[in-house]
């Protein structure tokens, strides 16, 4: 009982820190900083977090062998370099909610990618939820509705938001067998190493531009919130709730965080709630229900349960 009602707080922070994310980026991008000049910042600070708690807490813990070598690599470019960039050049041109609603499909996409990758049975329930979903997506990505920075940009920020979603979930694919096998802290500090030779050169100039000295507090404190809380704690919290969670529970957490986001966002007066978003995000959330539902195993063999986050 004690653990579950961690892994509920656990994955309730996580789904906090992320949809109160969607609106304090928007403080600082564009105008303050660059979207991959923040990523510079996120990756670096937790890559050296990460590699002192690692030596501290599991000095005697390593990746070893080929195959899980590759894999961690893999886990930092889709789950820490393509997944953060694309994350946040998308924010910086799409809205808050549309954002957030697209981001809600990843469930689905692990799914796909266990499919493929572990070899999961696709059932009929969850080959709808996949046609629901895409249908939902679609209608956001394709939709004309405000966004920061015009129609034209906000359709590229959809799609990179889409892409984001897609890296996500075949990260999290991935990333399983690596943390129930080594040390969380051991698998962290690799994959944010690997994904810091991809934010480095990405947002090296955009991290020389700002003029650091005219930051606001408030800003100061919006940057200090993506470094700490949205990239350090929000990993850590979620890795481990990786580990106790079921699929079912992390799938109703995906839900929590669309709309936390909306709520915030639309409390801050940072986006608006229109009947057709909410008809969007029905559509999604109906098909990431149907994906999340477990297949019923056969005689044969216990299919492999992909973890959503």
């Amino acid at each position: 009982m004690k653990n579950s009602v961690k892994v509920h707080s656990a994955l309730f922070i996580v789904a906090l820190i992320y949809a109160a994310n969607y609106s304090i980026s928007k403080d600082v991008m564009p105008r303050y900083m660059g979207p991959f000049g923040l990523v510079l910042l996120r990756v670096v600070g937790a890559t050296v977090f990460f590699g002192v708690l690692s030596r501290l807490v599991a000095p005697q813990d390593r990746i070893t062998g080929r195959a899980d070598q590759l894999r961690a690599v893999a886990c930092g470019i889709l789950g820490i370099g393509l997944n953060q960039l694309l994350f946040f050049a998308g924010l910086n041109l799409t809205s808050p909610i549309n954002a957030s609603l697209i981001q809600t499909i990843a469930p689905v996409v692990t799914v796909v990618a266990s499919v493929v990758l572990l070899g999961e049975r696709l059932t009929l329930p969850r080959l709808a939820g996949i046609g629901l979903a895409s249908v939902g997506a679609a209608s956001i990505i394709l939709s004309r509705g405000p966004v920061a920075a015009g129609g034209q940009d906000g359709l590229l920020g959809n799609v990179f938001i889409l892409l984001n979603a897609t890296a996500f979930g075949c990260y999290l694919v991935l990333v399983m067998p690596l943390m129930r096998k080594y040390h969380p802290f051991t698998v962290l500090a690799r994959i944010f190493l690997v994904g810091a030779f991809l934010a480095v050169p990405a947002g090296w100039q955009q991290v020389q531009q700002p003029d650091y000295g005219s930051f606001p507090p408030g800003i100061w404190a919006a940057i200090a919130y993506m470094v700490i809380c949205l990239t350090i704690l929000a990993y850590l919290l979620n890795n481990w709730a990786l580990k106790y969670a079921s699929p079912a529970l992390l799938g109703a957490y995906i839900y929590l965080q669309p709309a936390l986001a909306v709520g915030i966002a639309v409390a801050l007066g940072k986006d608006t709630l229109t009947l057709t978003r909410g008809l969007q995000a029905l559509l999604i959330f109906a098909g990431v229900f149907l994906v999340s539902r477990k297949p019923r195993p056969t005689p044969a063999a216990e299919p492999l349960e992909a973890a959503q986050g």
